[in-house]
């Protein structure tokens, strides 16, 4: 009895992480259409609106969902409350966000680098620099849609068959 109940904790356990990562796989693609959005959304703002970045970015933090609104809303506050640059407020922002997403270390340092121009520049070329900030997210998101069509079912089917190896093995 007791080896019945170890074994379908091991199964249970084992596909639970399959499907986190799993999850994982698809939430990514998801952010990234996010953060796409939210950059043509500050762009708008930016260019039409000429809307402070700090109250641009606190109206994103609204218009999104978790974990991309709590980005902004980071880097609203880190504007508004504390004496920095925007660049050091982004990158802080970005440090401290970062770990909560689905999204890899390619996009991290897409939004670095973004972070480094945002508010240094005309509207025009603030414009330029947002256009290729999205056509880098945009190759991203093509990534991320490859590796979800190619590893999402393999993630889930690998962590229940990883169980059952590890109960086979035990026994």
């Amino acid at each position: 009895m007791i080896k019945i109940v170890g074994a379908l904790l091991i199964i249970v356990a084992t596909t639970l992480v399959g499907f986190e990562i799993s999850k994982r796989l698809s939430e990514r693609p998801r952010q990234l259409r996010q953060l796409k959005s939210a950059l043509q959304s500050l762009e708008a703002e930016i260019m039409y609106g000429h809307t402070p970045l700090h109250e641009a970015s606190r109206r994103l933090a609204s218009q999104l969902s978790h974990p991309v609104s709590l980005f902004f809303a980071d880097f609203a506050s880190r504007l508004t409350e504390t004496e920095t640059t925007v660049m050091r407020a982004w990158e802080n922002s970005l440090n401290h966000i970062w770990k909560k997403t689905a999204l890899k270390n390619s996009e991290f340092e897409i939004m670095k680098q973004f972070g480094e121009t945002l508010g240094r520049h005309d509207r025009i070329s603030q414009q330029k620099q947002i256009l290729l900030t999205l056509a880098h997210l945009e190759r991203e998101e093509v990534d991320a849609h490859e590796k979800q069509a190619k590893y999402e079912r393999m993630a889930k089917s690998l962590g229940f068959l990883s169980g059952l190896l590890l109960i086979i093995l035990l026994m």
